[in-house]
């Protein structure tokens, strides 16, 4: 028997219609899901945005090298350390010395990444330097934090993350584990 073509037509359409529906109400069925992002991975991808150059107040230029982050556990905070170079700019000397940070964890759904949060110093350290010039450095300390930490993501995720199974999710929270961040993810509506 042999079918007219515009009747084949019309079933070939009817055909790939319900292979459609089919994987639509498929990918309806897939529900929340959590990704995680081991902290060495977040260690690799971190230390290729460093070092980091800034000036500050108009005066110094500093820069930040061999980030560390680790987990605090608490709150779904991390903390981030990282080497100091500090050099006033009208002055031919240079100042060494460690910065270390804690702050939560954000997710930026427009630039699809991971970024540090409410940022605070927990330690500002020159080497060399005495306690009262360093208590007066420790403001510019908090400064340099702010600026420096909100730009720079700890996580840029790749299109292959936000996907699973054909469906696009999107990143609706993130906590912390010891060795991890978990990110949890949903399916865009």
């Amino acid at each position: 028997m042999t079918l007219h073509p515009q009747r084949r037509r019309l079933l070939a359409v009817l055909a790939a219609s319900l292979a459609a529906g089919l994987l639509a109400s498929c990918a309806g069925m897939i529900g929340p899901r959590q990704f995680e992002l081991p902290l060495e991975r977040l260690q690799k991808n971190l230390g290729q945005r460093f070092p980091v150059h800034h000036r500050v107040l108009g005066v110094f230029d500093v820069q930040l090298s061999n980030p560390q982050l680790s987990s605090v556990g608490q709150n779904d905070r991390v903390a981030l350390s990282a080497e100091l170079s500090v050099s006033p700019i009208l002055v031919r000397q240079t100042w060494r010395g460690n910065i270390a940070l804690s702050g939560r964890l954000v997710v930026d759904n427009v630039r699809n990444a991971v970024f540090l949060s409410d940022a605070q110093v927990d330690r500002f350290a020159i080497d060399g330097m005495a306690e009262s010039q360093q208590r007066q450095i420790t403001g510019a300390g908090n400064i340099l934090a702010d600026k420096l930490i909100r730009d720079v993501p700890l996580y840029s995720f790749k299109p292959e993350d936000l996907r699973y199974a054909g469906v696009q999710f999107v990143a609706t929270g993130i906590r912390t584990t010891p060795g991890s961040l978990v990110v949890m993810l949903e399916p865009v509506k």
